[in-house]
């Protein structure tokens, strides 16, 4: 017997008027069992999951710092994500890998530019072109 047909089976007996500790014995289940069967059909949405902390947190503010520093250098001079890396690296001794840095640069480098003024703000976010 799959677990829905005992379930629909314990809520067609208790309906009759069997009693939870009845329901156990017949069925030859824990009152647990019972009690899964005879609550709501659907299961209780998940708790949310607290935040994991990255191992690019400490070196947030350092990104941060590169990227404001040089925003009003000429667009060959701008740091790429590539010189962030090795820059964190070299430097600050971090122990992140080059794609943790290359997404947080790539999100938040649009971010200081609109808090600096520099760059319009996005009304709508960027769709990637369709290729034919």
């Amino acid at each position: 017997m799959s677990k829905a047909e005992l379930y629909a089976a314990i809520r067609r007996d208790h309906q009759v008027g069997m009693t939870m500790r009845q329901l156990e014995r017949k069925h030859s289940i824990a009152w647990r069992t019972v009690r899964k069967a005879l609550g709501p059909a659907w299961p209780e949405p998940r708790k949310p999951l607290p935040p994991r902390p990255s191992a690019l947190d400490p070196y947030k503010a350092v990104i941060d710092g590169i990227l404001r520093a040089d925003l009003g250098a000429p667009r060959k001079q701008r740091p790429t994500d590539t010189r962030i890396f090795h820059r964190l690296i070299g430097e600050d001794g971090a122990d992140v890998s080059y794609a943790l840095v290359r997404g947080y640069v790539a999100g938040r480098k649009p971010q200081i530019a609109v808090e600096a003024g520099t760059a319009p703000i996005e009304v709508h976010p960027a769709r990637p072109s369709a290729r034919h």
